[in-house]
């Protein structure tokens, strides 16, 4: 087989259908979008959520649950994954973010008790757990919170 003679399976291309070409054609007249209605006038796109006018699902069902308002979300970082830092022992975001433990810095981030440390290491970040700071200051670390 050359690349110069390479052709589509036969049967795999169908021709588009040729719309609003007179009444001979099968497809003039409205086109095949039948009479009057909503689907038939042009720019006609109707949301797939839309239930024909009455109410729909998502309004119909009730809503149930608490939802707070002012629950802070925060990045996770376990002691486990700062272990993987080896250049530096000053641990802040900008050093989170360089490493790719977090994604962005307009989100705070928190430090987890989740793996060992094993050795001092200075953390500034905006929150961390009482077991995390526990063993960072075990081994001579300090925590700053911002």
């Amino acid at each position: 087989m050359e690349l110069n003679k390479l052709r589509y399976a036969p049967g795999s291309r169908k021709r588009p259908k040729k719309l609003g070409r007179g009444g001979a054609s099968g497809h003039g007249g409205t086109s095949g979008k039948g009479n009057k209605g909503q689907r038939s006038r042009s720019g006609a796109s109707i949301p797939a959520y839309f239930e024909g006018g009455q109410m729909p699902i998502s309004r119909r069902l009730p809503k149930r649950g608490f939802v707070n308002i002012f629950k802070q979300e925060f990045q996770i970082v376990n002691l486990a994954d700062l272990e993987r830092i080896t250049d530096t022992t000053d641990i802040t975001v900008d050093v989170l973010r360089q490493h790719r433990l977090i994604k962005k810095l307009t989100v705070p981030v928190k430090i987890l008790g989740n793996g060992e440390v094993k050795r001092a290491l200075n953390i500034t970040v905006q929150a961390i757990s009482k077991s995390a700071k526990q063993k960072v200051e075990a081994v001579g670390g300090q925590v700053t919170i911002l």
